[in-house]
């Protein structure tokens, strides 16, 4: 009997201290992955806000792209200067060394990567293990790292260089508009397995029949072949992975643009020197297609993100090419009825030196201080501390070109995007740039200016800076604060 009493105490001591783990009360989730909000190197933030997109002043060359709208824009963090060559280059390297460690590690070498994940279960691909150093020299790592390097025929002075062309980079992106598609929705009557189980309110209802699935996707979605083409196939019943996009791009910038870009004009030396040599490592990276920055800012969210993993972090955040209207918001610098990054009208300040890297006057391209491209910190920054919003180099954004775009694009964080294959129509591959270049006239450094460039096509004057949105409303979080 004292046994039984006793038991039932502690039976009921037991329940009264699972009762304390609750209240009844809706209090949340608890307890949370602890979040730090941490400011990107190199970038800085912008508060959100409203402003007149587009033109204040007449369209000069009456091209009719553009016209004033009032949009409202999110907080973001935004590069403070362009990505410049050394930055690219650590991209570049990177594929370089993933490529070599994915050979060794097929080679039988298992220190260059990991042969199971967490389940005991093979990867594929391996991940790679970064912290073992690559023996470039020695010599049965040669032999397994020969087909990177160009062929005996296409060595210049027996020089053994990597082939540029083998520096490809394989990366996935998620079509989120594509799933956002009501016809691509998720039908809650069937499931994505085909295990033939149903599920109400976490109960199982046997009386489905085994052929029954709970839901089912039908997207029409693009696959690329891995070289950049892509097909259009039907799939149904199938999970979101049909909304996973992979694609394989070369990383190495076009440096040939220097010369292909202009006719009749001596530019090898930079074809020669521009990207790799240690004295343009501050300037932009230039060469560079829409879609190779895209697959950088992929890269560098991969690159940010798992270090933050490693370090406790459980919360992500994705780098990402500018919208028009945030990099217009940028390089306004809260002067919103500013003609000009600097605040000012004109393109001179007070003593009559130019404030950007442009074709000024009547073509001497010296006057302003530049001859090519400058260093991504040159001139004076804006009001927000942005450098060569103006000048220097062009820069991609995310969105595609149209000229209506301000006409149909709504005003909260306007974005318009469409995602061209390359069986498309060329017309349809536009991508629009921003800011003007050092071969531009004054016009292209406007704010409120824009053009395009094609996404499959590089240029020696267009390069591009990222962008990643603020978690939250504001600094501060409380209305009023950060302005």
């Amino acid at each position: 009997m004292k046994k039984l009493l006793l038991l039932g105490f502690v039976v009921a001591l037991f329940s009264m201290t699972s009762c304390t783990k609750s209240t009844g009360e809706l209090v949340g989730v608890n307890p949370r992955a602890e979040w730090f909000d941490i400011d990107p190197f190199g970038m800085l933030y912008i508060p959100m806000g409203s402003y007149n997109m587009g033109p204040s002043d007449e369209d000069t060359p009456y091209s009719h792209t553009t016209k004033s709208k009032t949009v409202s824009v999110q907080a973001f963090y935004i590069d403070q200067t362009e990505i410049s060559n050394n930055e690219y280059r650590q991209f570049v390297y990177w594929v370089k060394d993933s490529i070599a460690h994915r050979a060794l590690f097929e080679d039988g070498r298992a220190e260059h990567g990991y042969e199971t994940d967490d389940y005991d279960q093979p990867i594929d691909p391996p991940l790679v293990n970064f912290d073992e150093e690559i023996a470039f020299d020695e010599t049965d790592v040669r032999e397994v790292l020969e087909f990177m390097y160009l062929p005996v025929e296409e060595r210049f002075y027996k020089r053994r260089e990597i082939d540029s062309r083998k520096l490809n980079f394989e990366y996935y992106w998620i079509n989120l508009r594509m799933a956002a598609q009501k016809t691509n929705r998720f039908k809650p009557s069937k499931s994505p397995d085909d295990k033939g189980r149903d599920f109400i309110n976490g109960y199982q209802n046997t009386s489905v029949g085994d052929n029954k699935t709970l839901g089912h996707y039908d997207a029409k979605d693009q696959v690329s072949d891995g070289s950049g083409n892509y097909s259009t196939r039907e799939q149904k019943d199938k999970d979101r992975s049909v909304f996973i996009v992979k694609d394989i791009i070369n990383v190495y910038p076009d440096t040939l643009a220097w010369v292909h870009d202009f006719t009749y004009s001596f530019n090898e030396p930079m074809t020669n020197m521009y990207f790799w040599h240690p004295a343009y490592d501050d300037y932009p990276v230039v060469g560079v297609n829409w879609k190779q920055a895209r697959s950088f800012c992929i890269w560098r969210t991969q690159l940010f993100n798992n270090w933050l993993l490693m370090n406790g972090q459980s919360y992500v955040n994705d780098f990402r090419l500018p919208t028009e209207s945030e990099w217009e918001y940028a390089a306004r610098g809260g002067n919103s009825l500013s003609p000009y990054p600097w605040g000012g009208p004109y393109i001179r300040n007070a003593l009559g030196c130019f404030l950007g890297n442009f074709k000024p006057m009547r073509g001497s391209y010296v006057d302003d201080g530049g001859f090519h491209t400058v260093k991504i910190a040159s001139y004076n920054p804006n009001d927000y501390g942005l450098y060569c919003m103006a000048g220097n180099a062009a820069e991609w954004t995310s969105n595609a070109f149209d000229e209506s775009a301000y006409d149909f694009s709504h005003d909260l964080n306007p974005d318009y995007v469409y995602e061209a294959q390359d069986n498309e129509a060329t017309v349809l591959k536009r991508k629009v740039i921003r800011g003007g270049s050092w071969k531009d006239v004054g016009y292209y450094l406007q704010t409120s200016t824009r053009t395009y460039e094609y996404q499959d096509t590089a240029k020696c004057y267009v390069g591009f800076r990222c962008v990643q949105t603020y978690l939250g409303r504001q600094r501060g979080d409380a209305p009023g604060e950060g302005f």
